[in-house]
């Protein structure tokens, strides 16, 4: 049973794996949805009971996937401290911290972050060898920047969500949708200047927010200017011991740890 689950939670190459994941992504989309919609107040003071009800539901969820994740894997410990552990274990800690300091529940926009695992079912990081030269680098640029601005509108969440804790209503942050608009005109270094932060912690925020739209113009001119000389062909298997992925297609071994890798059917 204990390989059974464990097929279904990490093995994004079986069908069943891929079903699991498509079904955690779509939970996590209506979790962040929910406490972004909640931070309206209109609509928290119309459906407040039904934000939280849904809000406990995903936490007990995820509670639930967390604990199989730990159980199933050989290395519990290297698991919760690898990248993918602590994006979830801080994906429910935010409701049960909110049992003692009210108001951080906001803070499960984090879990917005496990949505990078979007990226081992689409299978993002395989590309045809067969193509072209100029296909390939084509190809490559196109991922590169779909993953960067991926990341770009994680940030946004994240920044705005912070300076809608920060700020609040009477800086004109009266919500995390209002605030992750200004986020994502500062950050394209647009500056409307409709909103802005009055507190020190808020126009700090602000500042760094700043210099990171000059990498927002940077980077996807770097990436479509670099030409890809070589290519891995990698799966999304994941080493059952201490949960490394992107391993090449014909591994028989992890090469962060060095134990054996299950043999799992590549799905089309």
């Amino acid at each position: 049973m204990r390989d059974r689950i464990y097929e279904i939670i990490f093995e994004a190459d079986t069908r069943i794996g891929r079903l699991f994941d498509l079904m955690l992504l779509v939970s996590i989309l209506l979790s962040v949805t929910a406490v972004a919609l909640e931070s309206i107040a209109v609509l928290e003071a119309r459906y407040g009971f039904w934000f939280d009800a849904a809000e406990w539901f995903f936490t007990l969820l995820f509670t639930v996937e967390y604990l199989l994740r730990l159980f199933t894997v050989g290395r519990p410990l290297k698991y919760a401290t690898s990248f993918f552990g602590v994006v979830d274990l801080l994906a429910i800690l935010p409701t049960y911290l909110s049992l003692l300091f009210p108001g951080t529940e906001a803070l499960v926009v984090i879990r917005a972050l496990r949505l990078l695992r979007v990226f081992r079912i689409l299978k993002m990081a395989r590309y045809v060898h067969q193509a072209s030269m100029l296909r390939q680098a084509m190809q490559a640029s196109a991922t590169k920047i779909t993953i960067f601005l991926y990341t770009v509108a994680t940030l946004v969440i994240i920044i705005g969500t912070l300076m809608y804790l920060i700020e609040g209503s009477e800086a004109g942050f009266t919500s995390i949708p209002r605030s992750i608009y200004w986020a994502i005109v500062t950050i394209t270094t647009v500056g409307y200047g409709d909103i802005a932060p009055l507190t020190p912690i808020g126009q700090a925020l602000a500042a760094v927010t700043m210099i990171l739209g000059y990498s927002v113009l940077a980077v996807p001119t770097g990436i479509i200017t670099v030409e890809m000389s070589q290519q891995r062909r990698v799966n999304t298997r994941v080493c059952p011991e201490c949960s490394h992925e992107g391993h090449e297609i014909d591994a028989d071994y992890c090469h962060a740890c060095g134990a054996a890798l299950e043999s799992t059917k590549v799905a089309d």
